[in-house]
């Protein structure tokens, strides 16, 4: 639709507050239509609302929309040139339009729902509050598959465990032992199903029990990637979450994964990097973790390690967390010790036990194993009492669990 262009006379009309759908469907166009690092829909839709931003998107001449904007225009890394307002507002409107000529919002939501794809705005009951810390940033839209309702995921136990592609067996295994210990006391582990330490981190949470795994995607939920990871990512969508902000038939590419970064991040409650490089793409989640203020963890590798610099480069010049065992992941957690008392100066975590955790405890020999049966056996408890006490013994790093036996964690 075209019209006349206004006179430098005629005021722009204020936006009015739109319906409820039609914010709906205004959003999901724009998910459709701008990348979600275009830092100008994104103002654009913050500072206008999103059905407002949409017809000035459709209709607005390069002067109207920086009028609308109060001549706040902002450059972008994937902008070719900074020049002007009005010449950024021109480039803005001319990706835009490129876009919105060929898009098909019914097409799209009926091709979702065929997927069982659920589309999720801010208002909805399963938007998840931690996103409104992204302010003018946050994703128009989301797409989320699994019985997984991503406002419970993410309430006070969620935790993103991230790190490089190029991991080492070290690496996966620190990402799965955290991952599980993690999930197994109910938390949800959060991370990108990426190769490497994102995977481990998800294996790790898919193998305990009572906890969540969410992986956030950099592409389409429609097309699973890395391929590599498909087997994996549909376990991760048969029973928990798969999120994106990227609507169906969107191929993942490097900047809508430095994009995505933020969102897990924004979804996580901590922020841990298990294994990184130097120049990991992982220390962005970190970074932007920071700027969230979300507590942030390493863990540590060998010094000779080139795979842990990135770790040791956050300890020593972020003032990262050090963590190196299950419990000091919890201390990094809303209203955990390290929010408040300090926990790493605790004098003996011992005194810190209940008697019946205490006795199961003393159930287990220190120079050997036994099996749950056998300590049930010993202290006259209920197995699921004694199956609870280890869960949090294991927590505290007090006690490791293999093959069906219980053994005293070696320090």
């Amino acid at each position: 639709m075209s019209r006349a262009p206004r006179t430098e006379q005629e005021p722009l009309t204020p936006p009015q507050p739109a319906p409820r759908e039609t914010e709906r469907r205004a959003r999901v166009t724009w998910s459709l239509t701008a990348e979600p690092s275009d830092a100008v829909a994104l103002l654009a839709r913050d500072r206008l609302g999103p059905a407002h931003a949409l017809e000035l998107a459709r209709e607005a001449t390069p002067d109207e929309l920086v009028s609308a904007l109060q001549g706040e225009v902002p450059s972008q890394a994937a902008d070719p040139g900074a020049g002007t307002p009005r010449a950024r507002a021109a480039r803005a409107l001319e990706r835009w339009r490129g876009r919105l000529r060929t898009v098909d919002v019914d097409a799209v939501l009926e091709d979702a729902d065929r997927r069982r794809l659920r589309v999720l705005v801010p208002g909805d009951a399963e938007w998840p509050q931690l996103l409104d810390d992204l302010q003018e940033s946050a994703p128009h839209c989301l797409w989320a598959q699994g019985p997984g309702r991503l406002e419970q995921l993410t309430g006070e136990r969620s935790a993103g465990l991230v790190g490089s592609r190029a991991s080492t067996p070290y690496g996966e295994d620190v990402a799965a032992s955290l991952a599980a210990a993690f999930a197994g006391s109910g938390g949800t582990v959060v991370s990108g199903g990426a190769y490497g330490i994102d995977a481990a981190a998800h294996r790790g949470a898919l193998a305990a029990g009572g906890g969540a795994t969410i992986a956030v995607l950099a592409g389409g939920l429609d097309r699973l990637y890395p391929r590599g990871n498909a087997q994996l990512l549909e376990r991760i969508r048969e029973h928990h979450l798969l999120v994106s902000e990227a609507p169906v038939g969107t191929a993942p590419t490097r900047w809508r994964f430095l994009a995505r970064n933020r969102l897990i991040a924004a979804l996580s409650r901590a922020v841990v990097v298990v294994e990184a490089a130097w120049r990991s793409g992982a220390l962005s989640t970190a970074r932007l973790a920071d700027q969230l203020s979300r507590p942030v963890g390493a863990v540590p590798g060998p010094v000779t390690s080139a795979a842990s610099a990135g770790c040791h480069r956050l300890v020593r010049e972020q003032g990262a967390v050090l963590v190196t065992e299950p419990a000091e992941l919890l201390d990094l957690l809303p209203g955990g010790p390290a929010a408040g008392e300090g926990s790493f100066a605790r004098q003996d975590e011992l005194d810190l036990l209940s008697p019946s955790d205490r006795r199961v405890l003393d159930a287990v020999p220190p120079r050997s194993s036994l099996t749950p049966a056998r300590i049930v056996d010993e202290v006259g408890f209920a197995p699921r009492e004694v199956s609870a006490a280890l869960a949090r013994l294991e927590l505290l790093g007090l006690v490791e669990r293999s093959a069906q036996r219980v053994r005293r964690t070696r320090r």
